[in-house]
């Protein structure tokens, strides 16, 4: 059963432009290291970033019941598999939260200029 869901768009000029303004700090304050390095293996790094970023404001608003009081983007984490489909890691508070009982499932689309994203929170069949 979904008990969250979360979408969220941005413009990929809105990623580039905070990595030209505050470069590493920027990226390391919102992307893993998995993250940066799937995204740096791109031809269009910033359309990547700006599509993890999505996903991982799309998965804040599907978590929004647990986590209404502040986060760290690092413990949310994209990644996708061999066939390229991406998944969410959690870490921290998130992870507390869902462990065991919800999982969470996203979805990223991009054109040239924009990057969007839904996440849904869905309980675990039992």
């Amino acid at each position: 059963m979904v008990v969250g869901i979360g979408t969220d768009i941005i413009e990929v000029s809105r990623i580039k432009s905070g990595v030209e303004k505050f470069g590493d700090k920027f990226l390391n304050k919102i992307f893993t290291e998995t993250e940066l390095e799937y995204s740096n293996n791109k031809k269009s790094e910033y359309l990547h970033l700006a599509g993890r970023f999505a996903a991982k404001e799309a998965v804040v608003k599907a978590l929004a019941s647990c986590c209404d009081k502040g986060f760290n983007w690092q413990d949310i984490e994209i990644y996708n598999d061999s066939a390229g489909r991406p998944f969410v890691r959690l870490y921290g508070k998130f992870s507390d939260f869902v462990s065991g009982r919800y999982e969470v499932l996203v979805s990223i689309s991009h054109t040239e200029s924009y990057a969007s994203a839904v996440a849904l929170l869905q309980t675990l069949e039992a």
